[in-house]
């Protein structure tokens, strides 16, 4: 197996019953790549994270983490993982400090390392002021920083981040990106959130799931590249009927926003807009805008996950 693949998932399933949450999702992630996952509720996201952390068995299908499969070597592959689940595995009666040291004895650090594994996840974090405070008494973002350090204090090949940003300000915010990118330089990082401007300033890759399928995968500058000129927003005094505007060449789909205005998607090689002019002009439908529309990340999901 390439050593720079930390993450391999072969045809995952998961079924509760007869319901199937996740249903044949594959995929592969290399070292320094940060990956965006995204679903909406009920989709199936946190399941897969589940199985791929190893706290949930799959009920078909192969995971490596690091190059060991996860059902076969479980417990070297669970070493290479560092997992912040949604709800962070804090211990409000400890301090920081003490939690920290916990979790690095939880790990295996030898004890002669404790130390510096500590200080080192106190550093990345943000954690300087309040490690000698107690977790209960701490914010909820500086309680999510702590979560975040319990998650890398091994330093492993694979982090796993499921809402890592939820009540931070936006200062902690940043500061939050600025370290998943740092783990990125060494290691590789899934990042499930559902601020998908994050999504779109952080990572390197995005996947999209839903009803357990996984519906999109791409590199996040080729997903923007797809996309960034295949819409138009046009404004009229006096549209026609929408089949009118569906008809013309190129068009391929057109959602009426209000009563006035129309978002028109189009075929990669075949803008219309020039044609749309020449019809509002000879039809005399008042055109008053007519703007290419920028590819967000936001725009795709809502897309793709409504139809």
């Amino acid at each position: 197996m390439n050593s720079d693949i930390l993450i391999s998932a072969q045809n995952l399933s998961r079924y509760y019953g007869t319901h199937c949450a996740v249903n044949n999702i594959s995929f592969e992630l290399k070292r320094g790549q940060i990956l965006g996952f995204l679903g909406p509720n009920g989709a199936g996201k946190t399941t897969t994270m589940q199985v791929i952390s190893g706290t949930l068995a799959p009920t078909m299908g192969q995971i490596t983490i690091a190059g060991y499969d996860l059902i076969d070597e479980p417990l070297k592959a669970k070493m290479a993982i560092g997992y912040l689940p949604e709800q962070p595995p804090l211990y409000p009666e400890m301090l920081v400090e003490e939690y920290l040291r916990y979790c690095a004895k939880l790990h295996r650090i030898p004890s002669a390392n404790i130390a510096k594994a500590v200080g080192k996840a106190i550093g990345r974090c943000g954690l300087h002021s309040v490690y000698r405070r107690l977790i209960a008494n701490l914010s909820k973002g500086y309680q999510q920083r702590v979560g975040i350090a319990q998650a890398i204090i091994h330093t492993p090949d694979v982090v796993i981040l499921d809402e890592p940003t939820v009540g931070l300000d936006p200062n902690q915010n940043r500061e939050i990106r600025t370290l998943i990118r740092e783990l990125a330089q060494e290691h590789s990082v899934i990042l499930s959130t559902h601020i998908l401007s994050e999504v779109q300033a952080v990572c390197s890759h995005v996947q999209i799931i839903n009803h357990g399928q996984l519906i999109l995968n791409d590199t996040i500058k080729g997903l923007l590249t797809q996309i960034q000129s295949t819409y138009l927003r046009i404004a009229l005094r006096q549209p026609p009927d929408i089949q009118v505007l569906t008809g013309i060449e190129g068009v391929e789909k057109v959602e009426a926003q209000d009563k006035n205005c129309f978002r028109i998607q189009y075929t990669a090689n075949h803008n219309p807009a020039e044609a749309l002019v020449e019809k509002a002009v000879a039809g005399h439908w008042g055109l008053y805008e007519l703007i290419p529309e920028q590819g967000t990340l936001e725009q795709i999901f809502i897309d793709l996950t409504n139809n």
